[in-house]
């Protein structure tokens, strides 16, 4: 069954990807035929979601502005460029490692593409190391949001990007 999103247990190597990571969490779709790689896959993602996670992420901009936390694009340039806001650190076609270190939190993203061609998943890995108190609260507060708009980014893997 294609297009349903659901939360499963973490399968990286959190120490290899966010040494320290205090949350992790992982969702996976199953997109059938859909021959995408991990670049795809995160595009998809991030270029198509819903437009209430576009919403979310102007007012999240707005709110950390006077903290000093990092913004949409903000940062060092990423070796594998930016996808969307999301600074790319490493990719293979079957995985994409993205995210950046702040002064409140370290966060990294791993999409990872599996199976063959009758039967592909994507799973979306999100790893979150906190560095202080801050960084503690603004976790505690974006998580419920955080599983929402995984959901609804995942939703979006299969449809062309925008």
């Amino acid at each position: 069954m294609t297009g349903t999103v659901r939360e499963i247990t973490p399968d990286v190597d959190a120490g290899a990807v966010l040494a320290g990571a205090q949350f992790i969490d992982a969702f996976r779709v199953d997109i059938g035929t859909a021959a995408v790689n991990a670049r795809e896959a995160c595009t998809r993602m991030v270029l198509n979601g819903p437009r209430w996670v576009e919403a979310l992420t102007r007012l999240r901009n707005v709110l950390v502005t006077p903290f000093g936390l990092k913004t949409s694009g903000e940062g060092a340039p990423a070796p594998g460029g930016l996808i969307g806001l999301f600074p790319v650190l490493s990719e293979t076609p079957e995985r994409l490692i993205a995210g950046f270190d702040d002064s409140h939190l370290d966060f990294r993203i791993v999409v990872d593409v599996a199976g063959d061609a009758a039967s592909r998943q994507v799973t979306l890995t999100t790893l979150v190391k906190t560095n202080n108190f801050l960084g503690r609260t603004y976790l505690t507060l974006i998580t419920p949001f955080h599983k929402l708009v995984a959901r609804g980014m995942m939703g979006r893997i299969e449809e062309p990007v925008r």
